[in-house]
């Protein structure tokens, strides 16, 4: 049994390392000299809010953030503990479109950070939602928006390897939560005419790419349970599709993560930061 909120504690180091430092800089500059508010939706367990209060960004700040998830707003809770002495911070358990609902018209934030959360969602119909929560001229940093390319290397079949990231890609593509489309494989690269259509500006945008391999002292922190995860996440979204060998996908999957022990399997994914001001 796989844990998510673990997942997403390994994926700290992974996303330190991708963010994109142009973007980001770019963020840090337009934050606001007077107390001002950030909403973060679909905060996980709060590693976004550990790396603001990392670089010291915390100060004069109300930070609200919400997840959908009771476990990662759980784990968020005993992560930050020692911040609540100094950080005005609201972490609450509730739906993104509740939220919305609840707040429309009542409250804005000068910042809306949505961290490796955009790409699971039908994002031409989120984003006019989420933007209510802006004023005019706030600003929106989105970033870890996946684009298209999953690479696992070494090569097990050259052919066979691109059939399974095909197939896996469109289980994004074709993904359908609560009767909703709730995904995109091209993320990244469609969020530049969906911003510009939803009335929003990109001021930063940049690659943010996962890379994860096994040094002289093997993959970082608990970079290999990330990996694990990933190829989890694949054997379970492909399982038994009707357009692959299951027996060979099977043996396919335990070779993945037998590179995995060995510390042989490289692991890439394509994606892409933005920061913004909506008109």
């Amino acid at each position: 049994m796989y844990s998510f909120t673990r997942y997403l504690t390994a994926k700290k180091t992974v996303d330190d390392r991708a963010l994109n430092r142009h973007v980001w800089d770019k963020m840090v500059e337009q934050l606001p000299k007077r107390p001002f508010s950030i909403l973060e939706v679909g905060a996980g367990i709060g590693t976004m809010i550990e790396r603001f209060n990392e670089h010291r960004l915390l100060q004069n700040v109300r930070y609200t953030a919400i997840d959908s998830e009771p476990a990662n707003i759980d784990a968020a809770q005993q992560r930050l503990a020692p911040l609540a002495a100094h950080v005005d911070l609201a972490l609450e358990t509730i739906d993104l479109f509740d939220f919305i609902r609840r707040e429309q018209g009542q409250r804005t934030w000068d910042l809306l950070i949505a961290h490796a959360f955009l790409d699971l969602m039908d994002v031409p119909a989120a984003l006019p939602q989420l933007f209510s929560l802006l004023p005019s001229g706030g600003h929106f940093y989105f970033t870890i928006n996946f684009d298209g390319a999953t690479i696992l290397q070494p090569t097990i079949d050259a052919d066979f390897d691109a059939l399974v990231e095909q197939l896996y890609h469109r289980t994004m593509d074709e993904r359908i939560t609560d009767g909703k489309r709730s995904g995109d494989s091209r993320s990244g690269r469609h969020l530049f005419a969906q911003l510009t259509a939803a009335g929003a500006s990109v001021i930063a945008a940049g690659s943010s790419d996962w890379v994860v391999f096994a040094g002289e002292n093997g993959y970082p922190a608990d970079e290999a349970y990330f990996l694990r995860f990933i190829v989890q996440t694949m054997a379970q979204a492909l399982a038994d599709h009707p357009e692959l060998d299951q027996a060979r996908f099977d043996a396919w999957i335990n070779r993945r993560h037998q590179q995995i022990d060995a510390g042989e399997l490289v692991y890439v994914a394509h994606q892409l930061d933005f920061f913004g001001a909506i008109r």
